[in-house]
């Protein structure tokens, strides 16, 4: 049986690493076109990949820097990991094990302090030290019953923006949201060719509007439409599916989803990823058109640097905690931390709760509580009176959400 051995991935091996993890994913290999798009958000730094005796690639385990906004508005260097998968014919023989530990010891190693990932299937990443810390929902608007109140979204105007112009203008336009809120995600310069501008460019018909306020371009939104029609319903709306909906401003994302609710032949307005608190309901003369079709977790963090990440967000009023992390694939991080309003300290001090890494990496960015995650038995409770005071100094007024996808 041929051994493999992992390493990181030399310039002019990432479009065969592609191939992998496409073919893990179910997908098609890249075309000639699609690789043209693909390749400046590809490059070889980042990519740890498992190759055959051969040398050829049989995994990959693929990230690039990213900053995150952490509580209290911080933006804290993040290997965004966009890319993990192992060839069909070469599972279970310890291929992801042995990719995500290089890549989590040379993380470490260069000092970048969390990980994040969006999982294809929950149950494999947590035991790599990874756990849900945001969640968002999908939503669809019945169209027709769909009446928004008086003066709702009337303070700028929309206009469509061509591919081209898209392309241009979207990118600055993103990073007035950036550090809104936590959990919120960068998109570096590499990150739009492949992920956006394949999107936008392609041939799936997807449409660019702009919001504009007095100040200028403030959101913008990318969907497309869906036929629904078929020979019981020929009367039936199309379905506008939402890929991404952005706004610096109340009044700009108001004005985005007026424009949504307003266009003709439409009976529904759906999209997935929509944060869990978004108002969406408080626009509408009946609240009862918006249906949440699903909620689900959506960025999956890892505290790489427990010390560093604990040290960079902010806390909420209440008297300090010790908390003893346990982790078994970085084992620096293994000990017990003081956590108070006025900052962090490793401590030698009793345990008041003990957790593993990826249950506290959950709960890093405000998102769930130390109660409900003791009630489950992922938090071992030392002192009861702990947990309330754990509850008041990681939880954040505002939902955490991602906003991006990578």
């Amino acid at each position: 049986m041929s051994e493999f051995h992992v390493r990181a991935v030399a310039e002019g091996e990432q479009r065969a690493c592609l191939g992998v993890l496409a073919e893990s994913l179910h997908g098609k290999p890249a075309s000639d076109e699609i690789w043209a798009k693909m390749a400046p958000s590809w490059p070889a730094t980042g990519k740890f990949a498992a190759f055959d005796d051969h040398g050829t690639p049989v995994g990959i385990a693929s990230s690039f820097e990213v900053e995150l906004t952490v509580p209290g508005g911080r933006k804290l260097v993040t290997a965004a990991v966009d890319g993990v998968g192992v060839r069909a014919d070469w599972t279970r023989r310890g291929i992801l094990t042995a990719m995500m530990a290089v890549q989590l010891e040379d993380l470490a190693a260069r000092g970048v302090p969390l990980a994040a990932l969006h999982a294809s299937e929950a149950v494999i990443y947590g035991r790599f030290g990874y756990g849900a810390a945001t969640f968002c929902r999908g939503v669809s608007v019945e169209r027709p019953r769909a009446r928004l109140r008086d003066g709702v979204g009337r303070d700028g105007v929309v206009r469509f923006v061509t591919p081209a112009e898209a392309v241009e203008r979207v990118p600055a336009l993103y990073s007035r949201f950036e550090g809104t809120r936590p959990g919120f995600v960068t998109r570096p310069a590499n990150w739009w060719p492949g992920f956006f501008e394949r999107v936008v460019t392609g041939d799936d018909g997807y449409r660019v509007a702009v919001h504009s306020g007095p100040d200028g371009d403030d959101g913008f939104v990318v969907y497309q439409t869906i036929d629904t029609r078929d020979r019981q319903a020929p009367e039936r709306g199309a379905l506008l599916d939402i890929r991404e909906l952005h706004a610096a401003t109340p009044q700009a994302w108001a004005g985005l989803w007026r424009f949504l609710l307003s266009i003709d032949l439409v009976s529904a307005v759906a999209g997935r990823g929509r944060p869990l608190d978004e108002p969406l309901a408080e626009l509408l003369t009946d609240p009862r058109a918006v249906n949440t079709t699903e909620v689900i977790d959506d960025l999956w963090l890892r505290l790489v640097d427990v010390l560093a990440a604990l040290r960079a967000r902010s806390y909420g009023t209440a008297d300090p905690v010790v908390l003893e992390v346990h982790d078994k694939q970085l084992p620096d991080n293994n000990g017990r931390y003081v956590v108070g309003p006025d900052g962090v300290e490793r401590t030698t001090a009793e345990a008041d709760l003990r957790l593993d890494v990826a249950t506290l990496s959950s709960l890093y960015l405000g998102h769930g509580l130390f109660g409900d995650l003791a009630l489950s038995g992922r938090v071992e409770v030392l002192d009861e009176a702990a947990v309330a005071r754990a509850d008041a100094l990681f939880h954040t007024a505002r939902t955490p959400w991602c906003g991006t996808f990578f």
